[in-house]
């Protein structure tokens, strides 16, 4: 992947970042990693996408993905399993149903996950898995809500 910053202003930000694989079993789930830079926590929405692929014609859609959030010390921060209900636990503190609606960025399949966190400047990593060791093609993806 290449990112070029086409603007003469210092100040752009990288408003998306998704990619696309089969997500299979074990230690061959999809592995997406991001930075968050700057001097304060930076507002993000981390989802994973598997039936909407159909829609655009792509084979063999993840029927229903898991989402995980880890940190740079590989310690799970976040996790989800279908949007539409939330998992409380580490950077997520209380329903996030409603923000993932007023986001602009909701999945449109039930089954699709979702995160929404304030994360503090660092490396972090969003590991996609099929639910129930199931296998297909996803997208990840983080997008800033700042």
């Amino acid at each position: 992947m290449e990112i070029y910053d086409l603007g003469n202003d210092a100040s752009s930000i990288l408003g998306n970042l998704s990619t696309r694989s089969f997500v299979q079993t074990d230690n061959n789930v999809m592995i997406g990693g991001f930075i968050v830079q700057g001097t304060g926590a930076k507002r993000v929405i981390i989802r994973a996408i598997g039936p909407e692929l159909s829609q655009f014609g792509v084979p063999d859609p993840l029927a229903n993905p898991r989402l995980e959030l880890h940190n740079a010390a590989g310690t799970l921060i976040g996790s989800n399993d279908d949007w539409q209900q939330t998992i409380i636990g580490g950077v997520i503190t209380g329903n996030q149903v409603a923000d993932i609606q007023s986001s602009g960025h909701a999945p449109t399949n039930p089954s699709e996950s979702a995160i929404i966190a304030e994360l503090q400047p660092g490396n972090y990593t969003a590991i996609v898995r099929g639910v129930n060791n199931t296998t297909g093609v996803a997208l990840v993806e983080v997008y800033d809500l700042d």
